[in-house]
């Protein structure tokens, strides 16, 4: 698993521009199937998004969030758009966090009527609770907690179907509001992806931003200015969240650190932190190197681990070299260690901060190559440790 990766789908290029806008330079991914991912950081976080368009439909949604999955293991996967409200207690620009998805388009047709076959998937708990605290603290889109006219978040059930819902009074809609009626919201996509994220065993997070009321309104100018607004306020929360799992993730394997003192990467290997490389030992007795054995580093200052970065890019460019990562990737880790390298040489205090954020940046980008992940973390924790 990548464990500071979060992808992000979304269905609309308003609801995909939305979400980039939250992110810092986000760099191109090519799948080989031809699906395009942007991979970018949360300003200040150490948390990367793998952002992607599916299109309308759970069909589309679902063959996509499997994709995504299985190209990035992330921590979590997160739908992020707009959708139409249900009830009148649902604001125009609220947010709505899937507590469960509904695929009510399920049935079976009988002589006396149609009967619902219902399918539904309840959302991890764990994500369903960071979402409700993070809707109490209030300040995930800038506002000041307890104002009013700050937007809401909404928790409960959303309904995904394979037509646009824009009628209070159909059949459909009636039909929606007999068996589901404790919907918020409707929209096209979250049963795909709650699925897939089911068969793959990833965590789904449904997150949409009211852009109508599902009655007939949409097209029209109110809707103009409403799916915008909503498609951004559903957009910062997930953005925040994605952050907030991150968090998450990194202080579990920090506890874990310093409560083994090892990272289960290194429990295995052995760390020559003199020149950044894996060594085997044969002989009683080792001279003439720093040898640590799941320990932690002793890098006595700046110009240690300065080198020690030099080291490291050795092994960088020779990863890259042998085909082991892709050259958008090495650069974007070369432009992550160059940033790491430059904070190491200065003396200010906020260097220790800049260093480390850099070398976490770059550990997510080379996660799925072990040796050069695991060749990191001492360095992680050495820059840490900058004065």
């Amino acid at each position: 698993m990548s464990k500071d990766l979060v992808v992000v789908l979304t269905a609309l290029n308003l609801e995909y521009e939305a979400v980039r806008r939250n992110l810092a330079g986000p760099r191109l991914h090519r799948h080989r199937r031809g699906t395009r991912f942007e991979v970018g950081t949360v300003p200040g976080t150490s948390c990367r998004v793998a952002l992607a368009l599916t299109n309308k439909g759970n069909h589309p949604a679902a063959v996509l969030a499997e994709r995504a999955i299985q190209e990035f293991s992330p921590v979590a996967v997160l739908f992020v758009g707009v959708a139409g409200a249900l009830w009148e207690s649902t604001g125009l620009g609220d947010v709505v966090m899937a507590t469960h998805v509904y695929a009510y388009h399920g049935g079976t047709s009988e002589d006396d009527g149609l009967k619902a076959r219902p399918r539904a998937w309840e959302a991890p708990h764990g994500i369903s609770q960071l979402g409700a605290h993070l809707a109490r603290a209030g300040d995930w889109a800038g506002g000041p907690p307890g104002d009013k006219s700050a937007t809401r978040v909404h928790f409960g059930a959303i309904a995904a179907g394979e037509v646009v819902q824009n009628s209070r009074i159909s059949a459909e809609a009636e039909w929606i509001r007999q068996h589901y009626n404790d919907a918020l919201a409707i929209e096209m996509e979250a049963a795909g992806v709650a699925q897939a994220g089911h068969l793959n065993g990833a965590p789904v997070a449904v997150i949409r931003g009211i852009s109508d009321r599902a009655d007939g309104t949409k097209s029209s100018a109110e809707d103009r200015n409403w799916q915008p607004r909503a498609a951004a306020n559903a957009a910062a929360f997930a953005v925040r969240l994605a952050a907030e799992l991150i968090g998450e993730q990194e202080q579990i394997a920090m506890n874990e650190y310093y409560r083994t003192g090892r990272t289960d990467k290194l429990r295995e290997q052995v760390s020559n932190t003199a020149r950044s490389s894996q060594v085997g030992i044969m002989a009683r007795t080792v001279t003439g190197s720093n040898v640590h054995f799941n320990g932690r580093p002793q890098a006595s200052g700046p110009t240690d681990l300065a080198a020690e970065l030099d080291g490291f890019r050795e092994h960088l460019d020779r990863a890259g070299a042998e085909g082991a990562l892709d050259e958008d990737t090495c650069q974007a880790a070369r432009a992550e260690l160059d940033i790491a390298g430059r904070a190491a040489r200065k003396k200010a205090s906020e260097s220790r901060k800049e260093a480390t954020m850099a070398l976490k940046r770059l550990r997510g980008l080379v996660a799925d190559h072990d040796e050069l992940a695991a060749m990191l973390e001492p360095l992680i924790t050495a820059a840490g440790g900058l004065s």
